[in-house]
């Protein structure tokens, strides 16, 4: 019998683990340097998280209500986007599903790049360009308002030296910063 016992419980550990691994999986991306996520995203903002909550946003075929998380920022500044501030931000309630956990004590300040949806609204992943402000160099804060949006017009490709950038390529473009 014990043997019987061991062999179901080994049998659950390895099912278990085999299905922690899909959840683990389940959002998964490359870095992105900071130019190509500008030139990627609809809205780009620097801004504060001053609240967060979750909220129902409709519901799936099912009927069953579809959660998201609401962050409530203060916009510092618009990169890139629509003339109108943006007041809040949204994303999956779980890392599993992309959903994107932002400290809310108002006192960190983030670059933020996302898409905008239909309705008006931004939408974030933990694929978008998310990073604290002070994090970033001077050259890549001062690109943001200078120089990436020049660059999108390109199709960006990583350089392992400088000597590679003289390479001249039609429509290609070196990252900045």
């Amino acid at each position: 019998m014990t043997c019987t016992i061991s062999s179901l419980f080994g049998t659950l550990v390895v099912l278990l683990l085999w299905r922690v691994e899909d959840v683990a999986e389940a959002c998964s991306c490359s870095p992105v340097h900071p130019q190509q996520a500008f030139c990627n995203a609809d809205i780009v903002i620097r801004a504060k998280v001053v609240g967060g909550k979750e909220v129902d946003s409709g519901n799936d075929i099912y009927g069953n209500p579809i959660k998201r998380i609401q962050y409530d920022i203060k916009q510092i500044k618009m990169f890139k986007g629509p003339e109108r501030d943006i007041e809040a931000i949204f994303t999956a309630p779980f890392s599993a599903v992309c959903g994107v956990n932002l400290d809310t004590n108002g006192k960190k300040e983030y670059l933020i790049a996302g898409k905008a949806e239909v309705n008006g609204k931004m939408h974030v992943t933990l694929c978008d360009f998310i990073v604290p402000w002070e994090t970033m160099s001077a050259t890549q804060k001062k690109s943001l308002s200078q120089r990436y949006e020049m660059g999108c017009e390109c199709k960006i490709t990583r350089c392992p030296s400088i000597p590679a950038l003289s390479v001249v390529q039609r429509n290609a473009c070196g990252l900045i910063g």
